[in-house]
């Protein structure tokens, strides 16, 4: 393989990699926005369905949390990004758990390795999760939610309904201010 022909293929690899554009190789004219989904109509959440192992709790329901705010978080400690936005959950978990809030994540597997109750647990001790923590190995809750991301966040307000979504890292602040107006509007 000629160097020139080495350095184009790197330079393709690499820009694969970082999801970057090349002008007059795609039609994209900038990268995406990350991913969020409006919360239409205030559906109602769907239950936890098919959980094989809860962690940190009983199992819980929808039910079981109505007049609660919650956050549900989906992640498998496999995925980067979902690793990234642990410290905020954790983080918002620590802040408002005393005054209503529930986090429950619900870890749904990418890769087989991540099916293993084991791997859960000492990933939970790795990243310091005292939250309740639903193993969805069937992805039956995530199917619930019509979920398509890894990490994807619902907050939940105390009637059951769905009033955010998003996929994927950041709007840490934003989903603080909704949680914070919903933990008020119950004071």
């Amino acid at each position: 393989m000629t160097f020139k022909l080495l350095a184009v293929s790197a330079a393709l690899v690499g820009l694969a990699v970082t999801g970057a554009v090349i002008p007059g190789f795609c039609d994209e004219a900038a990268p995406a926005a990350p991913i969020t989904v409006a919360a239409a109509g205030h559906q109602s959440a769907p239950d936890f369905t098919g959980i094989n192992t809860w962690f940190n709790s009983k199992p819980l329901s929808m039910a079981d949390l109505r007049g609660k705010v919650v956050l549900v978080d989906f992640w498998t400690y496999g995925c980067v990004n979902c690793v990234n936005t642990l410290p905020h959950v954790t983080e918002l978990y620590a802040k408002y758990r005393d005054k209503g809030l529930v986090v429950v994540g619900v870890h749904t597997p990418e890769f087989p390795f991540e099916r293993s109750a084991s791997n859960v647990q000492a990933a939970l001790k790795r990243h310091g999760i005292t939250y309740p923590v639903a193993q969805d190995n069937d992805s039956r809750t995530w199917n619930a939610y019509s979920n398509q991301y890894w990490p994807a966040q619902y907050i939940i307000d105390q009637n059951g309904k769905i009033v955010f979504q998003h996929a994927g890292e950041g709007r840490y602040d934003e989903i603080d201010r909704t949680v914070t107006r919903l933990l008020n509007a119950s004071s």
